[in-house]
């Protein structure tokens, strides 16, 4: 029985790789800033470990391994998928702040994780790292700096850790997601719009618009890639950048 442990499980992607891997016959922990979502998980994954943690806190992580190291006694697969969008603006109207808070829960979120799943997956000679990327870690992003410069950052680090863990057994990739539909997607739609001064239906269809198969991703889309990683399927794959995105063609509609 494997062991699968993800970041930003209670929702959203998170939520659904971790439901997948349930049905599947996973132990599954999960952590999540948000303590409605993170109860709401826990009441209909009552098999799971369900933390409330903020992964840009070293404490808070700690803390939520430590648990999962008591009960699991490691992991297989660590999916480092918090992150934020951050603010949408020109680079001269940005707030510090936001950039900061931007990088520190996509990027230091990410080592954070992965640290830990490089301490325990190691002395095991095997494992799968995947962190949560984007498109935006592939293209240029106009109004979106902050959030496009944490996930080419992403990219990265997958690549480097990729290098670092292989000799050790340890595979790491990256999801470079295009639009997923959701609460999240439709927040950055409304901030993307109102920045560009487009309405919000015209910007969703630009979306689609940039994209060659006209689509939109969903969660299971995701899902069903990060099983396959995990899968005997995947055993080979490493050191790579997945888009699930219906191949965007551009983020600058």
């Amino acid at each position: 029985m494997i062991r699968v442990v993800i970041t930003a499980g209670a929702a959203g992607i998170g939520r659904a790789v971790a439901e997948a891997f349930v049905a599947d016959g996973a132990r599954v922990a999960i952590c999540d800033i948000d303590a409605s979502a993170v109860a709401d998980f826990q009441a209909a994954n009552p098999n799971t470990i369900a933390h409330v943690a903020d992964v840009t806190s070293e404490a808070q992580m700690g803390a939520f391994f430590d648990v999962v190291e008591a009960d699991f006694g490691g992991a297989d697969v660590v999916f480092a998928n918090a992150g934020t969008s951050g603010p949408a603006g020109l680079i001269e109207d940005l707030e510090f702040a936001d950039w900061q808070a931007c990088l520190a829960a996509n990027v230091n979120g990410a080592f954070l994780t992965c640290r830990w799943a490089a301490r325990v997956m190691r002395p095991a000679g095997r494992g799968l790292i995947v962190l949560t990327s984007s498109t935006a870690g592939q293209f240029g992003y106009p109004f979106r700096s902050p959030y496009a410069v944490a996930k080419w950052g992403i990219i990265g680090l997958m690549k480097t850790l990729a290098m670092e863990l292989g000799p050790a057994g340890i595979r790491v990739n990256a999801i470079c997601p295009g639009a997923v539909e959701g609460a999240r997607m439709d927040h950055v739609i409304a901030i993307e719009s109102a920045t560009r001064g487009v309405s919000p239906d015209a910007f969703r269809a630009q979306y689609v618009a940039g994209t060659s198969l006209k689509t939109w991703i969903n969660a299971g889309d995701i899902a069903a890639m990060i099983r396959f990683l995990a899968s005997d399927a995947g055993a080979k794959i490493s050191g790579q950048a997945l888009a699930i995105d219906g191949h965007t063609e551009t983020l600058d509609p």
